[in-house]
């Protein structure tokens, strides 16, 4: 008798103990591990903040919400001043690039003011590390709401109307593939790549 009730003690103490680990583990996936909320959410979605953190880690001139998953219509726009000290003036007077201060559009729209069209190239954040020759039209007008919903209106020419069509598009489900030269579709880091032999590592975003 003696040693039924030992035996069943010892069950019942490794019972516990398995409960215990159970819930000691279940409260650890859900402390580090938490469940995706679903909607409707308890919170508002900060969609502009995460598209600017975005932009930035990746050192880009503009995004749009589908690039970071958001079935929304907004845009964000910078070109900061140091793009002329990367690229040198001479690249950026013939690219007609200027800096633009940060600028939100939501529900955007285009008209283009002028039809003609220049070919430079172009790459893409969705597709990085490759580029290619791309026509776009030279002057664009771009309306909208900025982020506290008042109207908000940029006409512009050259790079900047570049970086609005090509965010534009992405908008409305396209990508620079769509309209480029594909002759000119390139590796970008290819001679890098070359020079090494291959043993070289591709960053995917600026740090």
């Amino acid at each position: 008798m003696s040693s039924w009730f030992l035996f069943s003690g010892l069950l019942f103490t490794l019972s516990s103990a398995k409960m215990t680990l159970q819930r000691f583990l279940a409260a650890y996936r859900s402390f580090f591990f938490p469940s995706p909320v679903k909607p409707p959410f308890l919170h508002i979605c900060q969609v502009m903040i995460q598209m600017q953190q975005v932009m930035k880690r990746y050192d880009g001139v503009g995004i749009a919400a589908p690039q970071i998953g958001i079935p929304l219509r907004i845009l964000a726009l910078e070109v900061t001043p140091k793009r002329e000290r990367e690229l040198g003036a001479e690249v950026y007077a013939a690219r007609e690039m200027s800096s633009l201060p940060l600028m939100i559009f939501i529900n955007p729209k285009m008209e283009v003011l002028d039809f003609t069209k220049v070919v430079f190239p172009e790459s893409c954040e969705s597709l990085r590390g490759y580029s290619a020759l791309v026509p776009r039209y030279k002057a664009v007008r771009l309306t909208g709401l900025d982020k506290r919903g008042e109207p908000l209106e940029l006409e512009s020419k050259g790079w900047i109307a570049r970086i609005i069509q090509h965010e534009m598009d992405h908008l409305d489900g396209r990508l620079y593939i769509d309209l480029m030269d594909p002759k000119s579709f390139q590796n970008d880091a290819w001679q890098k790549i070359n020079t090494h032999q291959g043993r070289v590592k591709i960053q995917f975003y600026e740090k």
